[in-house]
């Protein structure tokens, strides 16, 4: 189950309007895995995906997991991708699920059982004051 959430800046002040309308995304995924995949997923990523990201024009920002003792530690993985706008979002993630490499990675990622139990994605801009737009 996927689930997208869209989010745009508080235009509170010309600045945060002009960025709103404009200028690159980022997008927050967070997979949730089912017990003991979470090492195959990561191996997925680390081998595979982050090339196949590139590959199809969207920019790895940064992968985390949570640290012990935390909710989701050691079955969460959350990562950030850049891309030019939404729709080149959309473009980008579209080919990339098309892509015959992509394909090939899940399958045998996936050969002794399904990875990912839930994914949510959440559509962010940069506020006028962030270092990272």
């Amino acid at each position: 189950m996927t689930r997208t959430q869209f989010m745009a800046l508080a235009a509170t002040l010309p600045a945060a309007a002009q960025a709103q309308s404009t200028g690159r995304v980022f997008e927050m995924r967070t997979y949730h895995t089912l017990p003991g995949r979470l090492p195959n997923l990561l191996a997925r990523f680390r081998d595979h995906t982050t090339k196949l990201f590139e590959k199809h024009g969207m920019t790895n920002i940064g992968y985390w997991v949570p640290v012990e003792g935390q909710e989701g530690a050691g079955n969460t993985l959350i990562y950030i991708l850049a891309h030019e706008s939404e729709a080149a979002a959309k473009k980008s993630f579209d080919a990339f699920r098309a892509d015959p490499a992509w394909v090939k990675a899940r399958t045998e990622s996936e050969k002794d059982g399904k990875i990912v139990d839930k994914v949510v994605s959440v559509m962010m801009r940069g506020t006028d004051f962030s270092k990272l737009k």
